[in-house]
């Protein structure tokens, strides 16, 4: 029996044409550390910072809160609470779009990112919008904060899915929160591992198993380099790892696509949207004061 065909999940996709160009690559699904994953995951959104700004940053806003591409925004699914007089740390936060939403709010938001790139393209939207959010350069498995710092830590589609240790930057969440905080993060929707990255109804049909979790690994061709690695949870493994925390899960959101949204972002369409989840998102809480 052959194995299954190779197809890259929905995290992975990165449109773009020739003004973008990408490395050429071999796609293959074996088992990467968190070493590997880092090397090769840093580098790459530093390469695909500019693109990505430059296709969703309209989407996105400058200082707004989306939590995926259905356009499920904070300000109408209340996941994080008041933020007003919150410490909060957004990991994986990219441009700082969504720590410039709390700070808007009165909200004391920093952001961590493993992309210098995205780092630069947060500084310019400081300096654009006149919010600004310190930041800094790091990884979710190593937090650089004290602990009980934040009542608050979030991750919009960022840092999780590039992580092999998840147990560790999970635990790492929980010394850096105080006692009662929310941990709070969106993620393409595990049953999408199943289904071919394609908006179309060619990506309908599953062709592998959502229980197989051997990552998607990119290798460069020229160098020979791992250049992209993605990591798969189910959803009962995501529960495991927030219990084994410590965590209370309290939200488990999956957006519907809604009527009259007909933009495409990689993978996710309306075509798609209407029959199948594309993101979760889990909100838990340590106990506490």
């Amino acid at each position: 029996m052959s194995p299954p065909p190779v197809v890259p999940p929905a995290a992975a996709q990165q449109p773009g044409g020739p003004e973008w160009p990408q490395p050429a690559v071999t796609a293959e699904r074996r088992m990467v550390d968190e070493a590997a994953s880092r090397r090769a995951n840093g580098p790459d959104w530093d390469r695909y910072a500019d693109e990505y700004q430059a296709t969703h940053g309209p989407f996105l806003g400058d200082a707004g809160f989306l939590w995926g591409p259905e356009g499920l925004r904070e300000e109408d699914a209340g996941i994080l609470g008041d933020v007003t007089g919150r410490q909060v740390l957004e990991v994986g936060s990219g441009a700082g779009q969504c720590s410039r939403w709390v700070r808007a709010r009165g909200g004391h938001a920093v952001g961590l990112d493993l992309s210098h790139r995205q780092l630069q393209h947060s500084r310019r939207l400081d300096d654009a919008t006149g919010i600004t959010v310190p930041s800094v350069l790091g990884t979710a498995t190593d937090l650089p904060f004290a602990a009980d710092t934040f009542d608050v830590v979030f991750c919009s589609f960022g840092a999780l899915q590039f992580v092999a240790d998840i147990e560790v930057a999970v635990a790492e969440t929980a010394r850096v929160l105080r006692p009662g905080g929310r941990f709070a993060f969106s993620i393409t929707h595990p049953t999408r591992w199943m289904f071919p990255d394609d908006p179309t109804e060619e990506g309908l049909t599953a062709s592998q198993s959502y229980w197989d979790r051997t990552p998607y690994v990119e290798t460069d061709d020229e160098t020979g380099q791992v250049a992209y690695v993605e990591h798969h949870r189910t959803l009962g493994d995501w529960v495991a790892v927030l219990a084994g925390a410590g965590f209370r899960i309290t939200t488990l959101l999956e957006p519907e696509w809604p009527d009259g949204h007909d933009r495409p972002w990689g993978g996710w369409s309306r075509v798609r949207g209407q029959l199948t989840p594309g993101t979760a998102i889990f909100g838990a809480d340590l106990p506490g004061a």
